[in-house]
């Protein structure tokens, strides 16, 4: 067995073996792995790298005197493991280190995967200080007007100076932040870092964000359903958090629950579908509504108008004699979209082959043709205009001479159903 001498700190006795040189380590909250004449150093322990950059992960070690270093290795922590990195040769990862006093790791063309905590040993017992690599992109974001940043996930390591570009040529060097007098609506920005012009960020122009709705005037049957439809972008790299209606009540704007509850239903998404959907809608309904959502730089908001409206039959003249004629118009407030088909009624029953585009009907009118009239639109056969009476008075005809000059004139209607009329007199013209 090999001879070990001993040493003693804070109550805890630590052996260095002697001749094979097995060594037992003190740990140091410096970041610096410490043995009896041994440490690795890392020249710092927190990393933030831009993404598809190089980074060298610079450490250093010393040994006890006259001990030769046959190994060295580094480990990457994943899933609460520590993995030993073991092809230097291949790939992106390469060891800059020697056997001496040097353990560099360079990883090249760095990726979101590689962030991750590194740990460089000789000594399979010395696996306790790290370094911790972060890798980011760059993003510009825009939250207020006419102010960009180029953002990173972590503080780059070192100080950068940032380049922006505009419409993909270099325009300013500048901090992470940009004040841009005018921003044209087709102008696009994107930020770099000075030493990585080739790692830029994704290009994004004052449009980025916008709410575009199908229509902005709507008009909508009383006790229908009507849909707000609209959809929305932002860029890229955003991330939706909240939606939100609004609606103009009382010459203010105010938000609409989003719960889904009562008449009210959003049918849209956090992706790009932001439709609202409002059911028997009744005339407190028609007013003003607008979309937005969080985070967002939008500071100008377009707004759809709704308008309910009742079908309404209007009747010209509403008491007319025998093959006179007689219009029946159909109206709304406002244009329904699109173009609707209209159906006539008659003592509550269809009238056949009176379906058409046209809001107009005309009778030429009989006796039979006294009676209740509404209408409607096709698709909304529940909701009907209000009825209106059409009252037909009979003509007269001359059937005979009865006396001197004596005529009678008798009800067209009567002569085909006297039962009809026991009261009917003759009248002598």
């Amino acid at each position: 067995m090999s001879p070990r001498s001993y040493y003693r700190e804070g109550g805890t006795t630590m052996s260095l073996r002697t001749g094979s040189v097995s060594v037992v380590f003190l740990w140091s909250l410096t970041g610096v792995a410490v043995v009896l004449g041994q440490s690795v150093k890392y020249t710092s322990q927190k990393i933030c790298a831009l993404k598809g950059s190089t980074v060298d992960l610079s450490c250093s070690y010393t040994n006890p005197k006259g001990y030769t270093v046959t190994s060295t290795e580094w480990y990457y922590r994943k899933n609460g493991n520590w993995i030993e990195i073991r092809d230097y040769s291949a790939g992106r990862v390469s060891y800059l280190g020697n056997k001496v006093n040097d353990c560099t790791l360079r990883i090249t063309d760095l990726r979101e995967e590689d962030s991750a905590s590194y740990q460089f040993t000789h000594w399979h017992l010395a696996k306790y200080a790290y370094v911790t690599l972060s890798v980011t992109g760059l993003q510009v974001l825009g939250y207020d007007k006419n102010k960009l940043t180029c953002r990173t996930s972590c503080p780059l390591t070192e100080q950068p100076t940032y380049i922006w570009y505009k419409n993909g040529q270099p325009f300013r060097e500048d901090t992470s932040i940009l004040n841009v007098h005018y921003f044209g609506d087709e102008d696009r920005y994107s930020c770099g870092v000075k030493g990585h012009e080739n790692l830029r960020s994704p290009a994004v122009c004052k449009k980025t964000y916008s709410v575009t709705y199908t229509s902005q005037s709507i008009c909508a049957l009383k006790g229908s359903t009507v849909d707000l439809s609209c959809s929305y972008t932002y860029p890229r790299y955003h991330n939706v958090r909240t939606t939100m209606w609004y609606y103009w009540k009382n010459r203010n704007w105010k938000e609409i629950p989003n719960n889904n509850a009562g008449r009210v239903l959003y049918r849209g998404n956090k992706v790009s579908d932001c439709t609202l959907r409002i059911t028997d809608v009744s005339e407190e309904d028609s007013t003003s509504y607008y979309f937005t959502f969080k985070p967002s730089d939008l500071t100008k908001y377009e707004n759809v108008s709704l308008t309910v409206t009742d079908v309404v039959l209007e009747m010209e003249p509403t008491s007319v004699s025998e093959r006179n004629r007689v219009t029946l118009t159909c109206t709304t407030k406002c244009s329904l979209d699109p173009n609707p088909e209209y159906s006539w009624y008659k003592n509550g029953q269809p009238i056949e082959n009176t379906k058409t585009n046209s809001a107009v009907h005309i009778l030429s009118v009989s006796s039979e043709d006294a009676g209740r009239y509404s209408c409607g639109v096709k698709g909304h056969e529940t909701l009907l205009s209000p009825e209106k009476t059409l009252n037909v008075t009979y003509s007269c005809i001359v059937i005979g001479i009865c006396g001197d000059p004596a005529m009678v004139c008798i009800i067209n209607d009567a002569i085909k159903h006297p039962e009809l009329h026991p009261d009917w007199q003759y009248v002598t013209l």
